[in-house]
C-alpha cells in the first residue's frame, strides 16, 4: 500500500503543469477557446456560405450549421495543451504572435505548428498545421496534411490532402464564410 502511495505522489510531482510549456512559457488553451466558440456560434446561429471542394468538384450552399462541435472538431482535436504534449513543443512569442512548433523529439505528433495572432486579449486568427505522418520513409503507406484556418466571426477553412500509396492523392477543402 505504502509503495503505491509513494509511486502516485511521485508521478503527480513529475507531471508538468497544464498550461506551462518548456521554459515556463504559457500554452494557449486551444480546446477551451474552440469550445467557447462552439457555444458562441450556437447562440449566434449565423448564416454561413459553405463551400466544399473535393478534388475537382465544388458545391456551395448557404446554411445554418446545426452541429458546431462537429464543424470545428478538427480544430479542437489539434489541442496541444496536454501534459504528454507540452514538452514536445517550442513556444515563441513575437509581438502579437504566439507560435507553437513541434520539436524533433517526437515526430509522430500530428499537430506540427500553431500560429495565433492576437490583438490584446482578442484572437484575430489561428492557423494550425497537422501532419499524420511527418516521418518520411520508403515504406510510408499514407500521409495526411491539414491546414486549418480560423478567423473569428468571419471565416474558417480546412484544407486536407491525403496521399495513399497505390491509390493516389485526394484533396478537399471546406470553407465557411460568415454572412
Amino acid at each position: 500500500m505504502i509503495p503505491g502511495i509513494l509511486l502516485l505522489s511521485c508521478i503527480q510531482s513529475c507531471k508538468p503543469n497544464v498550461g506551462q510549456g518548456s521554459k515556463g512559457a504559457d500554452f494557449f488553451d486551444l480546446k477551451g477557446y474552440f469550445e467557447g466558440e462552439v457555444g458562441h456560434l450556437k447562440k449566434l446561429n449565423p448564416l454561413i456560405t459553405k463551400t466544399v471542394v473535393y478534388n475537382a468538384s465544388t458545391e456551395t450552399k448557404k446554411v445554418h450549421i446545426t452541429n458546431w462541435e462537429t464543424e470545428l472538431s478538427m480544430f479542437i482535436e489539434s489541442d496541444i495543451n496536454k501534459p504528454a504534449c507540452i514538452a514536445n513543443y517550442k513556444v515563441q512569442k513575437s509581438g502579437d504572435f504566439l507560435i507553437y512548433k513541434a520539436t524533433d523529439k517526437d515526430s509522430t505528433l500530428k499537430t506540427r505548428d500553431i500560429i495565433i495572432k492576437k490583438s490584446g486579449d482578442k484572437i484575430k486568427w489561428i492557423l494550425i498545421f497537422n501532419n499524420t505522418n511527418p516521418k518520411k520513409s520508403r515504406l510510408q503507406l499514407y500521409e495526411t496534411v491539414e491546414k486549418l484556418s480560423y478567423f473569428p466571426d468571419s471565416l474558417y477553412s480546412i484544407v486536407k490532402i491525403q496521399r495513399v500509396k497505390l491509390m493516389g492523392t485526394d484533396k478537399y477543402t471546406i470553407r465557411g464564410s460568415f454572412n
